[in-house]
């Protein structure tokens, strides 16, 4: 028996680490150099930055250049001259010293004039909305806020240098910035001691993010099927995901490529969905995009603030041959991970997988055809403006019929076959831009292989 359905499961990402050893705080000097070999010998935390996290700066060649907090912010950026203004922090005296001072290498504790070969790390701030990782190529002058510099784009090799990294932070539901495409789409989250609820009677658990959409589709002519048979079409249900952003860093040196790196998005998803009447498919698929949501959470390695920006457009999807009318119910559960590693060796290569499950398929189904509908998301992940991973996670149902077939659930008369399938669909690409790990430079974007995945739900071979 046919059946369609749709389906859904939406995606995202963040990156949450083993807590690791407290920040000691900056000193100076031969104490700090020993501090400093010391620190290179265990792995730095991956953790959710603190909301006043500090801009971090290394002048890579220099005495002591590995990158430590700095008391320098970030006043402004115009991202087509890609020239910035460099302040103390508030509370610092904001009047530079003479063009002939000489800043000490070591003195990121005190308040200094930026220099030619320093590279800034910083969250978001004015006129860099994702973060801003820099190198300054000429000190233009002083401003009342600070002082302008040239700058031009950095790795992050010439921050984090030969130290290693390693964590999976969680992206705070709250955190997304959602624009509704469709009237009727709701949003839900949850946080400790904050709750968004959208649909009434909604249950969100912490740390997850849902969305409860309802569409009517365009509905099939009668003509291939009698009239009595037609129904306004629809699809509504929820997608409820706990987004993760994966983030690894094994490092040579700030003047090398790393041993290894990783850059991912992977989570936890359920969704609920139904798929009733007959829709006016057609065999190349029709998506309707319903929400897009993106948020920058940022990621303390260490003494450096890493700006992940994460994007998720959630899209209904049907095809088919306009001739089957349904009425499916179905839900669907697991988990999914999508991103590139790099190693020497073989370069940067692919990660993808999904582990989903689905409860039986509640359907009715009128007529002979065929039909396939998802309820899905695709993510991009990358760091400081840059994508670097994108991907599209679409989970389904597929009904197909031959001959004459009516019926409810396992009760149906045939004159012919008919089967409803289960499935997720994962695809992507790795960009040319993870080349800000200080990677080699790709020669061409770089596909995550197709991922597919089916399984068979009901039919008429189904014993």
């Amino acid at each position: 028996m046919p059946a369609l359905a749709t389906t859904a499961l939406l995606l995202a990402a963040g990156c949450s680490s083993p807590p690791s050893r407290p920040d000691s705080g900056a000193t100076t000097g031969p104490r700090a150099e020993a501090a400093a070999a010391t620190a290179t010998e265990r792995p730095l935390a991956v953790a959710a930055a603190p909301e006043d996290t500090a801009t971090a700066t290394a002048r890579p060649g220099a005495t002591g250049a590995q990158a430590q907090r700095s008391k320098l912010s970030v006043s402004s950026y115009d991202s087509r001259t890609r020239r910035a203004v460099i302040s103390p922090d508030d509370g610092a005296d904001t009047r530079s010293p003479s063009p002939s001072a000489s800043p000490s290498p070591s003195a990121s504790q005190s308040p200094r004039r930026t220099a030619v070969g320093d590279v800034i790390a910083s969250a978001p701030a004015p006129g860099a909305p994702h973060g801003l990782l820099a190198e300054v190529t000429k000190v233009i002058g002083e401003t009342a806020e600070g002082t302008e510099v040239q700058t031009e784009p950095a790795r992050l090799n010439a921050l984090l240098g030969d130290d290693t990294a390693k964590g999976s932070v969680p992206v705070a539901p709250a955190a997304f910035a959602v624009d509704e495409l469709l009237p009727d789409v709701d949003v839900s989250w949850s946080k400790t001691g904050d709750v968004h609820v959208g649909p009434e009677g909604a249950t969100v658990p912490l740390g997850s993010l849902r969305l409860d959409v309802r569409a009517d589709l365009p509905t099939a002519q009668a003509g291939t099927a009698s009239a009595s048979t037609s129904a306004a079409a629809s699809v509504s249900g929820f997608v409820q995901i706990a987004p993760r952003v994966d983030f690894r860093y094994g490092g040579e040196g700030a003047a090398a490529a790393p041993a290894s790196a990783y850059l991912g998005v992977s989570g936890d998803w359920s969704s609920g969905w139904a798929l009733t009447g007959r829709a006016d498919a057609s065999a190349t698929p029709a998506r309707i995009p319903f929400a897009t949501l993106h948020a920058d959470p940022v990621l303390q390695v260490g003494p450096v603030p890493v700006v992940v920006n994460l994007d998720l457009t959630c899209y209904l999807q049907v095809s088919g041959d306009g001739r089957i009318t349904v009425d499916v119910e179905q839900q669907v559960k697991g988990d999914f991970t999508a991103g590139g590693t790099f190693g020497p060796a073989q370069g940067w290569t692919p990660v993808s997988s999904s582990d989903m499950t689905s409860t039986p398929v509640r359907t009715s189904v009128t007529t002979a055809g065929s039909v396939k509908a998802a309820l899905g998301a695709e993510a991009s992940v990358g760091l400081y403006g840059t994508v670097g991973v994108v991907a599209d996670l679409a989970p389904y149902v597929r009904g197909e019929a031959t001959g004459t077939v009516t019926g409810t659930d396992d009760r149906f008369e045939a004159d012919g076959s008919w089967a409803v399938y289960g499935g997720v669909d994962l695809t992507g690409t790795l960009r040319l831009q993870l080349t800000i790990f200080g990677t080699p430079v790709f020669r061409r974007d770089i596909p995550l292989g197709a991922l597919h995945r089916e399984w068979p739900l009901a039919g008429s071979d189904t014993p």
